[in-house]
């Protein structure tokens, strides 16, 4: 006779993603604001306005895409470890076509500097990577969870 419970069962890999996003957040929030902060210094003061402007929505749209990211760890979390993979390849290429096309839309937008967008939004991009290496290589989470 066996007994069953009520209680829901743990899956370990969900907790380990979402505790992996919750540490790659924590990492890269405050690298990437500084990146953005210092994007729009440089581009004001060496195109004016349209530079700020330019920088500040190209931070805008890097930490949304980066966000994304993490939303999307913790969204599939729970999930089969396969499809995590495939949603993370999916997400990659979705992400890299909706900055493509953002970047094209507003590459005509007189208001916007446009090298001032694209430097920013690519250093703040490859800065929060640079943070979301750095947080997994610290939180020493296996990649390997046994049992799952």
């Amino acid at each position: 006779m066996s007994e069953t419970t009520d209680e829901p069962t743990v899956n370990p890999h969900a907790e380990t993603v979402r505790r992996l996003a919750s540490a790659m957040l924590r990492t890269a929030v405050w690298p990437g604001v500084a990146t953005v902060a210092v994007a729009a210094v440089v581009a004001t003061a060496l195109v004016g306005t349209p530079g700020l402007l330019g920088a500040l929505v190209g931070g805008v749209v890097a930490f949304g895409s980066s966000l994304l990211t993490i939303w999307l760890m913790r969204f599939t979390g729970g999930m089969n470890p396969h499809f995590v993979m495939v949603a993370a390849l999916g997400g990659y290429v979705g992400k890299m076509l909706v900055l493509l096309v953002v970047m094209t839309l507003l590459g005509g937008v007189e208001a916007l500097h446009r090298e001032s967008l694209a430097f920013t939004m690519l250093a703040t991009v490859m800065v929060w990577a640079g943070a979301e290496v750095v947080a997994f290589k610290r939180t020493k989470i296996p990649t390997i969870v046994p049992g799952s």
